[in-house]
């Protein structure tokens, strides 16, 4: 094989899988998109009744979940503390969404750690169970370029019914597995309040999920491993090599 027929395979090749790759990205959309509204109840495991009390009915829920070597309150610390922006892969999907709705950059220094960034946001604590769980909310227009939150106190959100725009409630949850030993979970329910969101939150949902979906995927391991880092260096018996 001639260098320049190499070069004509791999380019071949290369073409074939963008066109695989675009054509797997379509029918998802098209999947999500007809699915729309049809979001699953949580299995007994899932189950969340802190988060029931904020938003029971849902159009659209992602759930998400993995064993942690480490007691609850320190995964839930670990958790509220990740940040999330160190991985590339994160990045790559915010930036990807400026570029396709055309927003400004987010200009401003935000503090460290998932949960003092979204607060900085505009995301509000709705509840809190102490190194167990934190449920997060706002009301939003996600599909405005430049969106922004808006956070609400507890009763507020719970009623909120005001045209036009999303309620979003998430939450970071570690469920005790043993003295030494969790569950990690994650939670995003969304509901609209008319007709017009409604629409304008499915189109959105159908294209943008993927890349919301696999930020929650990514979150997880390097979750874990600081999760049990700070779970092995907590011990007694540990010592400093």
């Amino acid at each position: 094989m001639t260098a320049t027929s190499a070069v004509r395979s791999i380019f071949r090749s290369a073409i074939a899988g963008i066109g695989l790759a675009m054509g797997a990205y379509a029918a998802y959309v098209a999947v999500t998109w007809s699915r729309y509204g049809c979001a699953t109840a949580a299995s007994d495991d899932d189950a969340d009744p802190l988060l029931d009390e904020f938003m029971p009915k849902y159009e659209v829920a992602e759930r998400h979940h993995v064993r942690v070597a480490a007691p609850a309150e320190v995964t839930l610390g670990a958790a509220c503390d990740q940040d999330l922006f160190r991985l590339p892969l994160v990045r790559a999907i915010f930036r990807g969404r400026e570029l396709i709705l055309r927003s400004a950059p987010d200009g401003q220094v935000r503090p460290r750690g998932l949960l003092a960034e979204v607060q900085s946001l505009g995301w509000g604590v709705l509840a809190e169970a102490p190194g167990r769980e934190i449920v997060v909310g706002a009301v939003t227009k996600p599909w405005e370029a430049n969106v922004t939150f808006r956070a609400l106190s507890p009763l507020q959100f719970a009623t909120f019914s005001e045209p036009g725009y999303v309620k979003i409630a998430w939450t970071l949850r570690a469920d005790p597995d043993g003295p030494d030993a969790s569950i990690f979970r994650t939670e995003t329910r969304a509901m609209t309040n008319d007709a017009e969101s409604r629409a304008r939150f499915r189109r959105y949902w159908a294209f943008f999920s993927p890349g919301i979906v696999l930020i929650r995927r990514l979150s997880l391991a390097p979750l874990k491993t600081e999760a049990e880092r700070r779970a092995h260096q907590a011990k007694p018996n540990h010592q400093t090599v």
